[in-house]
Order: structure tokens, then C-alpha cells, then sequence
């Protein structure tokens, strides 16, 4: 959930049933702003708040890494 203006571009936004302001996520799930190639946020500096209070290396990081690692096995 989008809960400031961080400046996310419009194209990566979307409105969930209740008319809050979320990240679009592709077909797969995927976050859109993600580059699957280098695995780096395109929208780095404008990263929504949920996404800069998630620290990397953070046990939760690696949890779901080894998560997604798992999945695309």
C-alpha cells in the first residue's frame, strides 16, 4: 500500500478494491518495477515506503530470497 507521495511513477501504480494506491504487481506477482535481469528496483530513489523500510540483508530479506529462490527451482 501506497501511504505517501514518494514520487512512484503513475505507470507502477494501481488501485486495489477499496481504492487504496498499491504497487502493480505482474501477471506472476512480480512487483513491476522490478528488473528481472538485474534484479534491482527501477524506481530505486522513488521506492515506496514500505520498500525503504525493508532493509536488504534484514533476516526478512533473506527469507524471502531463499523463498523466491526456492520457487523458481
Amino acid at each position: 500500500m501506497l501511504v505517501t507521495d514518494t514520487g512512484v511513477p503513475a505507470r507502477f501504480i494501481e488501485q486495489d478494491r477499496w481504492g487504496g494506491e498499491t504497487m502493480r504487481r505482474l501477471d506472476d506477482g512480480w512487483c513491476a518495477a522490478l528488473d528481472r535481469d538485474s534484479m534491482r528496483c527501477t524506481i530505486y530513489a522513488n521506492r515506496p515506503l514500505i520498500c525503504r523500510e525493508f532493509e536488504m540483508g534484514s533476516p526478512e530479506c533473506v527469507e524471502e530470497r531463499g523463498d523466491l529462490a526456492q520457487a523458481y527451482r
